[in-house]
């Protein structure tokens, strides 16, 4: 059954229920409890709706408020049509609820319209209602809905009920779009063509990397199959600290290829604000979206946030210090890899680094490994010239595997600019002059 007429079920239940409720309201010594409620779902068990009602385990009254959240993503007019029809007299009818957007025009349903439907006044029916909207319910545990934040003084339960976009997108569409980069999500996925064989490492970062990647392939076995998640904290935490291009984040983007898991970089320049309150807002945000997904997050240059915290000496270091701990206390209780990325070690926060896993060191490339990272970057097309000697470059000049695939790259292009296939001597050595002048080295 089509994504598209297996919601036409659901609607029409929804349809009738606030038609009912909103004739039992109005009618004489009319009372509505909400007991009864039908499963709208069992004529249809194939649907991608029925399966995610039951591989969730939602009640009844559960089901239905996700309906309510997602009916005017389906149908634009359903609610101002549906209430039109069953209301006796046009009117302010605040026992309902319900809000307009700044662009949908539409009838938006809130907390109070799901006390209304589902409870009517009876006082335990509300309160089951409400735990819908608590932090320990499936649906905020998992992110699926929640009620959006009113002003400072408004009744909570006037926010509308906002439902998770990758949700509208599967009921939608059948499929769950990606994350869009966004202030409310500065992540981008970061993917390789390459393969391990591309990564040249000292061996003791190598046999590191295998036991990471043995975590990520068996680490949810540990944990439930073996019974360890009532000992063990969840997740998995890492520190690849290193000079830059040395393959921190090509490694974690192998990690994610070869485990197939999706792997997210933060952009922690997005994350980080000088306004107070709003860096744990987005790293909330950020989180929020991440969890029950498996992603691997990877926050490169982690100093920016994951630093040393400082003596409190006026109001901006308490806060800072306070943004540490925040973060400290989300990425401990990640259920997933957190990758953290950096430079220098020493620069990262003492209470981060006793809580990680793994702690990998990514040195600078010796001779061997030089040599087989400018083996391994030059493209099958051309022809080197008779008077490179590799073993002697690798041997004369300390670079990164960035700075190599830099210099061919630079070199490739003066070929192509000739219109030649061979690539000269000459023009490495411009490409490592190039590189050199950077980080302010001298060629010799």
């Amino acid at each position: 059954m089509s994504t598209a007429s297996s919601i036409i079920s659901p609607l029409a239940y929804l349809a009738a229920l606030i038609t009912e409720r909103i004739k039992t309201h109005f009618s004489p010594n009319g009372h509505f409890n909400g007991n009864g409620l039908p499963v709208h779902f069992e004529e249809a068990e194939d649907t991608p709706l029925s399966h995610f009602f039951r591989h969730h385990n939602l009640s009844a009254q559960a089901q239905t408020l996700f309906l309510l959240a997602l009916a005017p993503h389906l149908q634009a007019d359903f609610y101002d049509r549906v209430i039109a029809d069953a209301l006796p007299q046009a009117g302010d009818f605040p026992q309902l609820g319900g809000a307009r957007g700044k662009n949908f025009r539409g009838f938006l349903p809130t907390g109070e319209t799901a006390l209304f439907l589902l409870a009517g006044e009876e006082a335990e029916k509300r309160l089951e209602v409400l735990h819908f909207f608590s932090e320990d319910h499936t649906f905020a545990k998992k992110r699926i809905l929640w009620l959006e934040e009113v002003p400072e003084g408004e009744p909570r339960l006037s926010g509308r009920i906002i439902l998770s976009q990758e949700y509208v997108d599967l009921f939608t569409t059948g499929r769950t779009a990606a994350p869009r980069f966004s202030m409310t999500f500065p992540a981008q996925r970061i993917e390789t063509e390459l393969d391990w064989d591309d990564l040249v490492l000292h061996p003791d970062t190598v046999q590191q990397i295998k036991e990471l990647e043995t975590w990520v392939k068996y680490g949810e076995t540990l944990m439930d199959d073996w019974g360890m998640r009532r000992k063990l904290k969840p997740g998995y935490r890492a520190l690849f600290h290193g000079p830059p291009g040395t393959g921190k984040t090509l490694t974690a983007s192998l990690l994610g290829k070869y485990t197939g898991k999706d792997v997210y970089r933060i952009d922690l320049s997005m994350v980080v604000s000088k306004y107070i309150g709003e860096t744990e807002k987005n790293l909330a945000n950020l989180f929020a979206k991440a969890e029950n997904k498996d992603w691997i997050l990877f926050f490169d240059e982690a100093d920016a946030l994951f630093g040393k915290r400082t003596n409190v000496r006026d109001a901006h270091d308490k806060y800072a210090n306070q943004e540490v701990s925040y973060l400290l206390q989300r990425v401990e209780y990640y259920d997933g890899l957190v990758i953290l990325a950096t430079n220098f070690k020493s620069n990262i926060d003492d209470a981060f680094s006793r809580r990680f896993q793994s702690i990998i060191y990514f040195p600078a490339p010796g001779v061997e490994e030089r040599l087989k990272l400018w083996q391994k970057s030059f493209p099958p097309k051309v022809q080197l010239g008779s008077d490179i000697n590799l073993p002697a470059i690798a041997q004369k000049y300390e670079l990164t595997g960035a700075e190599i695939i830099n210099i061919i790259q630079f070199a490739c292009l003066r070929a192509l600019d000739r219109n030649d296939k061979q690539l000269l001597f000459q023009d490495l050595l411009e490409g490592i002059r190039k590189e050199f002048q950077k980080d302010g080295r001298i060629l010799r």
